[in-house]
């Protein structure tokens, strides 16, 4: 079995859930009591968020990358950061590093191609609607991203760390959630992105009338194949 490195912390509420998720995916191929061979390297996520609301992203990279060489070092073949708006480094980090990084936009766009859909919306931090590196891979595909308007923006920004991010999940955020998506869907959006780790807190399958891809789900069933290939 491969050892995973996770980098996580970016929260932990949502590391809580890939380590579930990859335990669960190599019991369910394996049997018994295989579970995976992973190290976790957790942030103190104060810390990143004060980089990245500084636009100091370099010093981000310069953190991850010193977890990304004690995860190396431990054994780890291959990296996953437990967050999608870490990927905005995560092309650098892989070549960095020298090891397999599992990009979660790339997992996502695979999945989304393989459904025909030409047109999703993305919901996420404004991080990741708005910098290129996750539609980048969307649009390697043919894959046309929408993103909701400034003001429904800066409301999945703010409860993303405000609330979900912290373990909190109200009806009244949901409301607000599924009326964004509604927005989405009239402008053309045939399939949502849950493309924050924490939004599958609030948002489930069967509350959107059109299909979601949840990149935390998909992202770790590709580290479960990752982790049995020979």
């Amino acid at each position: 079995m491969q050892t995973l490195g996770l980098i996580g912390g970016i929260s932990w509420v949502s590391t809580v859930d890939y380590y579930k998720l990859i335990n669960e995916g190599i019991n369910e191929k394996l049997g018994g009591l295989n579970f995976s061979q992973c190290i976790i390297y957790s942030f103190n996520y104060e810390d990143i968020k004060k980089n990245n609301d500084a636009n100091d992203w370099e010093k981000t990279f310069q953190m991850l990358y010193e977890a990304c060489k004690h995860l190396k070092s431990s054994g780890a073949t291959a990296i996953l950061l437990c967050a999608n708006t870490m990927h905005h480094i995560a092309d650098r980090l892989e070549k960095e590093i020298g090891i397999p990084l599992i990009h979660i936009a790339t997992v996502t766009a695979t999945e989304i191609e393989k459904t025909g859909l030409k047109k999703v919306g993305l919901l996420g931090t404004k991080f990741t609607m708005e910098l290129d590196f996750f539609k980048s891979k969307l649009i390697d595909r043919g894959i046309e991203t929408l993103i909701p308007d400034d003001e429904d923006r800066d409301f999945v920004h703010m409860t993303v760390f405000e609330e979900l991010g912290r373990g909190i999940v109200t009806e009244k955020t949901k409301k607000r959630y599924l009326e964004i998506i509604d927005k989405l869907i009239e402008n053309g959006a045939e399939g949502i992105i849950l493309g924050c780790t924490e939004i599958p807190m609030v948002i489930k399958p069967e509350d959107v009338t059109i299909p979601t891809f949840d990149t935390v789900v998909l992202h770790s069933k590709a580290a479960v194949a990752f982790s049995l290939k020979q």
